[in-house]
């Protein structure tokens, strides 16, 4: 098939770009011919609360981007969705994360369905409540969903959202993919050396941006716990991420709770070239969001055998089995020590690594690919 994904890649930087660049590598080596459509601006600076929106990383090879969307001029949308009309695609994929690419997106596809009728339009949504909560996120949504003859979703949650807009399409949940693009895993040894840690301590690992949704303070509350009962003795939290606001809220719980030795923080967007490092200096991922939907961390701790501990919330639960690859707990700091102290005290680091490496198989990029082929063959046009 034509196939066209709409959404972030190369030269942004970020999960759902990294997501959409091996979407289209994965398509391409079925067969397809596969183009992502990008954005020539993706937010207006005011709106990213990080400091850069642009990674530093190369190209990737064998993947064709083109860079023609302006997410807040109206103007420019009827117009990219006449350009990819000409090019008469079977099918096009819109990337959904937030309500604010609403009216681009959904203008786009909509321009397209008029123009092309027998284009399947299927988005891929990662949220469709977002995490933090705005002025007309539910119209913004409600306009983009009304494009669409489908949509895939990575959590039953999000199916669950969805019912909410009583969407009338078709659709389908296939489990976010493995991210298997960021190198082969490297020892411990290697990995404190490339990182100025020191090798003899244990490193436990919170990853990623550092939003309020993510729980950063409920695992600094929860390490304070174990410090209290003088458990963290040879054993540091490793933060690797860039503040997405709230910096100072972060530096002052640590500092009163007295964790300012016990508490490493890498305060930068981590270069994909750099994440098996953090990895490999890990004995255990924590996640203690708050709300989610799926993670593209725990897609990474799977690649690199990493065992995890998260909370309860969204889709998290169904791609961490609890007791198997690691533990799924309630969104409370005792809850998170109590898990934190268990893997340690009964030495599951091995039995659980042994698990990840026969659980991963059920998330391949081949099972996402066979999901938008299948539902193509569905959608009645």
């Amino acid at each position: 098939m034509k196939i066209r994904i709409l959404g972030p890649a190369h030269p942004y930087r970020g999960g759902i770009a990294k997501f959409d660049e091996v979407l289209a590598a994965a398509f391409g080596r079925e067969g397809h011919d596969v183009k992502i459509i990008n954005f020539t601006l993706q937010y207006p600076s005011f709106l990213f609360p990080g400091r850069t929106q642009y990674t530093r990383m190369a190209v990737p090879e064998g993947i064709v981007i083109e860079r023609r969307i302006n997410s807040v001029n109206p103007l420019n949308w009827p117009v990219v969705g006449r350009e990819i009309a000409r090019e008469e695609p079977e099918l096009v994929i819109p990337r959904f994360w937030m309500p604010f690419m609403g009216p681009s997106l959904g203008t786009i596809v909509r321009t397209i369905g008029h123009r092309c009728p027998h284009t399947r339009i299927i988005a891929l949504a990662d949220n469709i409540v977002p995490h933090e909560h705005r002025p007309g996120d539910r119209p913004l949504t409600d306009y983009f969903l009304r494009q669409t003859d489908a949509v895939v979703y990575m959590s039953d949650e999000v199916g669950r959202d969805l019912d909410s807009f009583e969407y009338k399409g078709l659709r389908a949940m296939s489990p976010h993919p493995i991210y298997d693009t960021y190198g082969e895993p490297v020892a411990k040894a290697e990995a404190c050396a490339a990182l100025g840690l020191d090798p003899e301590s244990s490193y436990v690992l919170f990853f990623g941006f550092i939003r309020d949704y993510k729980g950063l303070d409920l695992l600094l509350e929860a390490w304070a716990m174990l410090k209290a009962r003088g458990f963290t003795t040879g054993r540091k939290l490793l933060v690797g991420g860039e503040y997405y606001g709230n910096k100072e809220k972060y530096d002052a719980l640590i500092e009163s709770l007295g964790l300012t030795d016990d508490v490493i923080v890498h305060d930068r967007y981590i270069d994909e070239n750099q994440v098996r490092n953090y990895f490999g200096a890990a004995d255990l991922v924590v996640q203690p969001y708050k709300s989610a939907t799926q993670s593209g961390v725990t897609q990474v701790a799977y690649h690199f055998g990493v065992p995890m501990v998260v909370t309860r919330v969204g889709g998290l639960p169904e791609i961490v089995p609890d007791g198997r690859v690691g533990y799924v707990v309630d969104v409370a700091p005792s809850a998170i020590a109590e898990a934190i102290a268990r893997f340690y005290d009964e030495n599951k680091a091995e039995e659980f690594r042994a698990n990840i490496a026969v659980e991963k198989e059920r998330f391949s990029w081949s099972a996402l690919t066979g999901t938008f082929t299948r539902l193509c063959g569905e959608i009645r046009k």
